[in-house]
């Protein structure tokens, strides 16, 4: 762990460097565009709330997350960032794997910073089927975050989740359930953000013609010490499509229970795009 003090402004010259930097990093493997995407429709983990739909990017295609910065102060008034560049790519029918690199920077309330990675975060998801009459879009997901960096858990945690989306005329509706396997660490050790198990409902209405999304949810999860308060969080956001391959995405939430609350606020951005020498030439 880096420990950094100074002044606000110098802490503050530093955040942005950071942020200016993973923006770089993020948008080095953005080539060619691929096939026109409705961006603003898929809804990740993340951008702009935790609860997700059940559909992976389209097969061959790549999504950057151009450094999504998270802001959150809580009530003892510390501040915490986070930027968390990420890419996803469609690498069989129906399924995406993601890597993700979340930088953070803790802005304490005893006027001394610090900054580190949060661990190397891997996933895949698989949608089992599209929606019909009678049955929603499932799709299952793994995912694990490597103890590497200064706020990174103390081992790998494999965690499981799995997902429904339902879609009516006003409105779809996602359901997400996820659980963490690994014994609870000793108390003082850090798993990072690493829940034992998160369950959440949210709620989106789509505006076609404005390529727009408005999108709103609840969950609890259970921290994975022992005896730790159950947290509950409440998040609303927007989506928006620039073109066919660009969406920004902003949201805001509150943590309403368990022992850090506090406001947070996100702001993000992804890409689509493509690699022409990735996607096979059908031959006739």
């Amino acid at each position: 762990m880096i420990d950094w003090s100074g002044t606000v402004g110098e802490r503050g010259r530093l955040g942005r460097r950071i942020f200016r930097a993973a923006v770089a990093l993020s948008l080095l493997g953005i080539a060619g565009p691929a096939g026109a995407q409705t961006d603003y429709y898929n809804t990740d983990t993340g951008r702009p709330v935790r609860i997700e739909d059940a559909y992976p990017v389209e097969r061959y295609a790549f999504e950057a997350q151009v450094a999504p910065l998270r802001l959150e102060r809580s009530d003892a008034g510390e501040y915490h960032w986070e930027i968390e560049p990420e890419l996803a790519y469609g690498i069989f029918p129906h399924m995406q794997v993601e890597l993700g690199l979340p930088l953070v920077f803790l802005d304490a309330a005893d006027d001394r910073g610090r900054f580190g990675i949060a661990g190397i975060h891997l996933s895949a998801l698989y949608n089992l089927n599209a929606e019909t009459r009678t049955l929603p879009g499932l799709a299952v997901a793994g995912s694990a975050a490597l103890p590497i960096g200064a706020f990174a858990p103390d081992r790998v945690y494999p965690a499981v989740k799995g997902i429904a989306t339902r879609t009516f005329r006003f409105a779809r509706f996602h359901l997400n359930g996820e659980y963490t396997f690994g014994s609870a660490p000793a108390e003082g050790v850090s798993v990072g953000e690493v829940t034992r198990w998160m369950a959440g409902l949210a709620v989106d209405r789509t505006f076609p013609l404005r390529s727009a999304l408005l999108i709103a949810d609840v969950f609890a999860e259970e921290p994975m010490h022992d005896g730790g308060a159950l947290e509950w969080t409440a998040e609303a956001g927007l989506r928006y499509q620039l073109d066919p391959f660009f969406a920004l995405d902003a949201g805001v939430g509150r943590r309403l229970t368990g022992d850090e609350q506090g406001w947070f606020v996100k702001f993000g951005a992804a890409r689509a795009f493509g690699v022409r020498s990735l996607i096979p030439v059908s031959r006739r």
